[in-house]
């Protein structure tokens, strides 16, 4: 059996747009969140709260309103428009600051300190 070749350019064209179909549909599966949770466990206030891309130095600073107290507080703040792996940035009320990271902001929608010492 031979195809014409009109219909085999449409057979192919029909078989990439599903493919980029199938693409397009895995990008907007794997968004980032627009919101991410935070949890405030460990013993210092954070006074200070910036997230980047993964790996880089780019932070833009989080409003938090106010500092995020010790003991058991929360916030929830919008994430900047990017990439899925984010790096954060706190900075307790001591001076000490803390870089976490990479984290998955497509699959991880909150995160909680824990106390240490």
């Amino acid at each position: 059996m031979t195809l014409h070749p009109y219909i085999l350019a449409v057979a192919v064209m029909a078989a990439t747009s599903a493919c980029a179909a199938d693409v397009s549909r895995r990008d907007t599966a794997r968004q980032v969140a627009p919101t991410f949770h935070l949890v405030n466990a460990a013993f210092d206030s954070i006074t200070s709260l910036a997230i980047a891309p993964a790996g880089s130095d780019a932070f833009i600073s989080v409003d938090l309103g106010r500092p995020l107290q010790g003991g058991l507080s929360e916030a929830t703040f919008e994430v900047p428009a990017g990439g899925c792996r984010r790096d954060l940035r706190i900075i307790f009320r001591d001076g000490r600051t803390t870089r976490l990271g990479p984290i998955d902001m497509c699959r991880t929608h909150g995160l909680r300190l824990g106390a240490h010492r």
